[in-house]
């Protein structure tokens, strides 16, 4: 049966919104173009919707075009004010953005573990309605939080979990209550991560993927046809507690240990490190892992006998063009676990398409970690200077071969746990996330994948995450816009 007229200008003006939405602003002939309307359908429609208020002239297409076609109508951004958290083990990062996804405002606190429920939940609170107020927002209209933990699939709401902090729960409701008029909404974070990716990382092709987190532990997030799945109980994804070969013991039902976590967490992988001989961070966190892998994809890349210079394939293929920026990518949390303050603080800036801006404050300065006698260093490998401010010279071939051959345990570890979950679902790709995926770049992602290629059947690539920390904060606004676009653009 035809959809009546009513129906048919709705189904219409949501097409020539989510058009508006993912090209940015149109002539009314490139909306009949990509909608197959007539002329007169889309005059209508562009006509109905500036009405309403959702869309404007924004701007001409060029000098020579004159005339309605040439106005270029883009959406109010203005309608509606999102924001978006990331709410860590021992802190909290907010943005404010317009409908568009631009930035308006963006702040972070840290909470330490000593601050008690009620004052914790009162910085986060507070945290918000000042980075509101920074944006001259009248109001939120949604908000987006990501956070380590179950959802419960069934209510939606963050379930109690043993090792996170209370006032993680209470933040949800303290938020609803001191912001009646929002959409308050929370999601795994590494879920909201692998949405990241999908719209805007290194999965923009794949409708079915799975994105193995790598941070301070380890976790998974499921795509499959390009639905996000959480599972019964929200748990999907929970491959930390993964029995696999190579541990003492195996997990329990409370404590991962014994399970995947044990194989390839930052501890593990720090650890790993040292056993091949390399020198390690006086932290075994996120930070600390990320910058034993950046440094040994570094200098497994430039051998013995050169320097290595800013920008090199070395650099690029680690993910890093300076060798110097060891340790200051930015960082995320493990699956649907904790994730600490000091590992997770990067806030992003930049409207939908731009590329992610990352700026970790604690790196602000342009420290270089510190070595595991505390003095500076370039992460895991210490190189030795030539004079006059000459590049770091590359380690010898010793140092050159347990790189190596620390890449090269970590991704037979990797590959383990990896290939149980190609196994099962067999989703053709895998992106190494967090912040050790990110430091590993090709290298490792390459690595991996030629391990996964002898132990499973199915072929499978591989991936090195693109947006690494700033992945949580970017799928927790893309989340909130949609949302709000689907309330506002549901009745024009």
């Amino acid at each position: 049966m035809p959809a009546s007229p009513s129906t048919a200008r709705a189904i219409n003006d949501r097409l020539a919104l989510r058009l508006l939405q993912d090209e940015g602003p149109l002539t009314a002939g490139q909306l009949k173009q990509l909608t197959g309307l007539s002329r007169p359908t889309v005059a209508d429609l562009v006509e109905r919707l500036t009405a309403s208020g959702l869309i404007e002239v924004v701007g001409e297409a060029g000098a020579r075009r004159r005339g309605p076609n040439a106005k270029l109508y883009g959406i109010v951004a203005g309608r509606a004010q999102l924001a978006a958290l990331d709410v860590r083990t021992e802190g909290v990062a907010v943005l404010v953005s317009d409908l568009v996804g631009r930035v308006l405002a963006e702040a972070s606190v840290p909470i330490g573990g000593d601050t008690g429920t009620g004052p914790a939940v009162e910085q986060a609170v507070t945290l918000v309605e000042r980075a509101v107020k920074e944006a001259g927002a009248d109001r939120l209209h949604t908000v987006g939080i990501g956070a380590p933990g179950l959802i419960d699939p069934a209510s939606g709401e963050l379930r109690d979990s043993t090792g996170l902090p209370e006032w993680h729960r209470r933040l949800v409701a303290a938020l609803q209550e001191r912001l009646p008029d929002a959409r308050v909404s929370v999601e795994n974070e590494t879920n909201l991560a692998a949405l990241a990716e999908q719209r805007e990382g290194v999965a923009r092709d794949r409708d079915t993927f799975v994105l193995l987190w790598l941070g301070h532990g380890t976790g998974a997030a499921v795509v499959l046809d390009g639905a996000l799945r959480r599972g019964a109980s929200g748990g999907t994804g929970e491959i930390g507690f993964l029995p696999v070969p190579g541990t003492t013991g195996l997990p329990s039902a409370t404590d991962c240990e014994g399970g995947f976590h044990s194989l390839a967490g930052a501890a593990a992988i720090v650890a790993l490190a040292g056993e091949h001989g390399l020198s390690v961070p006086p932290h075994s966190d996120g930070p600390g892992a990320a910058a034993v892998v950046r440094e040994a994809v570094l200098a497994a890349a430039a051998g013995p006998g050169r320097a290595a210079e800013p920008g090199d394939e070395a650099g690029r293929r680690s993910g890093s063009g300076d060798p110097r920026e060891a340790g200051r990518e930015p960082e995320a949390g493990h699956g649907h676990g904790a994730r600490s303050a000091h590992e997770a603080g990067p806030r992003i800036a930049g409207g939908a398409g731009d590329e992610p801006r990352v700026r970790d404050d604690a790196r602000a300065g342009g420290e270089a970690p510190l070595g595991s006698a505390g003095e500076p260093a370039s992460g895991a490998l210490r190189a030795g200077r030539s004079s006059a401010g000459q590049a770091p010279l590359v380690p010898d071939a010793a140092r050159a071969g347990a790189a190596v051959g620390f890449l090269d345990a970590l991704a037979e570890r990797l590959a383990v746990g990896a290939a149980s979950v190609v196994a099962v679902l067999d989703p053709g790709c895998v992106v190494l996330g967090g912040e050790v995926g990110q430091a590993g770049g090709e290298a490792l992602a390459a690595r991996v994948e030629e391990r996964l290629r002898r132990m499973a059947p199915l072929p499978t690539e591989v991936r090195p995450s693109s947006l690494g920390g700033a992945a949580v904060l970017r799928g927790a606004l893309l989340t909130a816009r949609e949302s709000a676009q689907a309330e506002l653009f549901g009745r024009p």
